[in-house]
């Protein structure tokens, strides 16, 4: 995996990271590819996994906020 290629999938919202995330499972469990090939494809998975916790936390943090904002209005 490249450093463009990160560079890539750290632009990505949450629905394409996930998207193609799934697309790579697939591809992963059909089988048929070479070791290289399928560990290329791993490691893009794990970045697009990556990619999907880093939005998951930040709408985490972002429920928090929100509810702790709540509280100390209420």
């Amino acid at each position: 995996m490249t450093d463009t290629d990160l560079a890539e999938i750290a632009t990505f919202g949450y629905e394409r990271a996930r998207d193609e995330l799934v697309n790579v499972v697939k591809m992963l469990e059909q089988g048929g590819l070479d070791l290289d090939d399928s560990l290329t494809l791993w490691e893009r998975g794990e970045a697009l996994a990556n990619r999907c916790e880093e939005h998951l936390a930040g709408a985490r943090k972002r429920v928090e906020d929100a509810l702790a904002h709540r509280s100390e209005e209420g």
